[in-house]
């Protein structure tokens, strides 16, 4: 009796670490997908802020004075 009661403590003890592994891994995987959409957005943000950089330093030079002066 008292070893049928521990094989079945095991294997619910074994059936919540099986859960909880699925859910840290779904965990993981969403965390992952998520950080690969933001460094595809910082590689996009850091493009553009480079074109607009060359926009701006072929347009007008920066240290040129203003009109009015």
């Amino acid at each position: 009796m008292v070893n049928e009661e521990r094989i079945m403590d095991i294997e619910v003890r074994l059936a919540r670490q099986e859960d909880l592994i699925d859910t840290l891994n779904q965990t993981v995987f969403r965390q992952q997908k998520k950080i690969d959409e933001l460094e595809a957005l910082c590689t996009a943000l850091a493009r553009r802020i480079k074109e607009v950089a060359d926009n701006l330093s072929e347009e007008a030079p920066l240290d040129e004075r203003p009109p009015h002066y």
